[in-house]
Parts: C-alpha cells; sequence; structure tokens
C-alpha cells in the first residue's frame, strides 16, 4: 500500500508581502505551522511583527500572498472560526464586568468543549472579580481577563502578539501552560517577541523579521 500523505499544516503562507505607504514593511514570507506546534515570530520594533499578525487575522490585506487553513483558502469565514487574536488592545467593554465581557465574547465566538466561563477566571487568576468593571481593573488583570477569553475560544490556531506584556512572573506562566495545553489539544501558536521574554517551552520554530530589506525570514526547529 503507498505511504499515506502527510498532514497539511494548520497554517500556510506563500508569497506573503506588505507595505505601508509604498514601503515594505515585510516579504515575500513563506512558512507554514503545523498542529501541535508554535512559531515564534522574533524581531525589533517595526520589524512588522504585530502587522503579520493583523494580515494573517484578516484585519489587513496584504499586497500579495496567499493564506491557508487546512489546507482550503483563508477566507473570512474561516479566519473567525479558526483563528483567536490576541492584540495589544484588552477588545473588551469597559463599562462590562469581566464576567459579562467572557459571556458577551462567547456568544460571538463560540466556546471551547468542556469550558466554563466562570472556570475561566479562576484559570487565569481572576476568581472573586466576576462583578468588577473593566475600568477598575489593572493593565494585568487586564491582560488576565484577554486571556481568558482566548482560552475559552475554540480556534486552533492562536495569534499572540506580545502576550507576555503587562503580566508578572505568574503571569508569564500562566501564558506558557496555555500555551502548551493549546498544542497538547492538537492547536498551534504564532507568537510574537523582540526578545525581552522567554519563550514558550514548547515545540518552537523562529519565523525573524529584518523588515523590508528582503532578508526577511529565518527559520528553525527548536
Amino acid at each position: 500500500m503507498p505511504d499515506s500523505a502527510p498532514p497539511l499544516p494548520l497554517l500556510a503562507a506563500q508569497g506573503l508581502t506588505f507595505s505601508r505607504n509604498d514601503r515594505p514593511v515585510f516579504g515575500p514570507l513563506d512558512f507554514s505551522v503545523d498542529a501541535g506546534e508554535a512559531l515564534l515570530v522574533r524581531g525589533g520594533n517595526g520589524a512588522g511583527k504585530t502587522t503579520l499578525l493583523r494580515v494573517l487575522a484578516g484585519l489587513l490585506r496584504a499586497d500579495a500572498g496567499s493564506v491557508e487553513i487546512d489546507g482550503r483558502p483563508a477566507r473570512t469565514a474561516l479566519r473567525a472560526q479558526a483563528m483567536a487574536y490576541l492584540g495589544h488592545l484588552p477588545g473588551l467593554k469597559a463599562d462590562l464586568t469581566a464576567l459579562e465581557n467572557l459571556r458577551f465574547l462567547v456568544g460571538l465566538h463560540g466556546l471551547r468543549r468542556g469550558q466554563l466561563v466562570e472556570q475561566a477566571l479562576g484559570i487565569v487568576g481572576l476568581a472573586g472579580y466576576e462583578d468588577a468593571a473593566l475600568r477598575e481593573l489593572s493593565a494585568g488583570q487586564k491582560k488576565r481577563l484577554s486571556l481568558a477569553r482566548l482560552w475559552l475560544s475554540p480556534a486552533a490556531l492562536w495569534l499572540l502578539d506580545e502576550p507576555y506584556a503587562n503580566l508578572d512572573l505568574d503571569g508569564i506562566e500562566l501564558v506558557n501552560r496555555m500555551v502548551q495545553a493549546q498544542l497538547r489539544s492538537g492547536g498551534a501558536a504564532l507568537v510574537t517577541t523582540h526578545g525581552a521574554y522567554a519563550a514558550p517551552p514548547v515545540r518552537t520554530r523562529e519565523l525573524v523579521l529584518a523588515g523590508g530589506n528582503g532578508d526577511d525570514l529565518a527559520e528553525a526547529t527548536a
């Protein structure tokens, strides 16, 4: 019997290019992320890390190239189903409580099987803050609430832009545990960093953005 074909990558990008005001930001980039692994996106300030994640999430349009999810073109509906994006802004409503924010977002994006909204607050260290309005929370607590939203998402692919920012050592360890659990469940993660924080202790490859100079990609398996 012929050997079975290898599984398709969870995410694959080919020739991905983006420019702003006629100045190249990154690309062309070719990379992929398999289920069960993380891609660490490194680069200095202005290298295009945040822009790359926003392009992958469909928030910005690439100049050229393609993105596929499980071998299918990453159209809007498929991105919304398969991707969960954690950006620099919390993506939460200031007038709602912590619990109300999570319930609202679960209603929009769905709920990971076997999870409860209230339990997610405890997992991220916000037990007892269920009725606290978002505006009453510190920057670190808002980040933890955003992590609870991420944890509840059923998306297989996490796009994490500087996920360790505004977190103490316990928070950094929380992110690492969450990424480990995501990969164990067959998901994947893209994690941006400028090098100030350690990478999550998981199966990791690197995508190094040098910034618009034609030498954007260096990939290694760790």
